[in-house]
């Protein structure tokens, strides 16, 4: 999906990391929310407190998902599921440009 319809957008920035990551808020009719972001070059960590579906869409990352040993790249065009109330890790090389779906229980 390329484009929201009939949505609110929360005006203030969430800003994270000195700057390097921010990101909008994104609300729809049913009360779910989303965030578009921007991610520059750096290695970040993040908590969760619903679980996250992370789509990439435009640049990359590696992520170390709770649970695995394994880094994983994430490219544009692919996504990862992150769960409730747990802790990830990314390596942005480039950028990253993301949409983050938040899941309520």
């Amino acid at each position: 999906m390329s484009e929201f319809n009939d949505v609110t957008v929360v005006r203030e920035a969430n800003v994270y990391f000195d700057g390097k990551v921010t990101s909008r808020t994104v609300v729809f009719g049913d009360g779910t929310k989303k965030t578009l972001g921007f991610m520059l070059a750096g290695d970040y960590s993040f908590d969760t407190g619903v679980a996250e579906i992370m789509e990439i869409i435009g640049g990359e990352m590696d992520v170390l998902l709770p649970g695995s040993t394994h880094w994983k790249t994430v490219k544009a065009g692919e996504s990862f599921d992150v769960p409730a109330n747990s802790k990830f890790d990314l390596v942005v090389k480039e950028y990253a440009d993301y949409c983050c779906s938040y899941i309520e229980a």
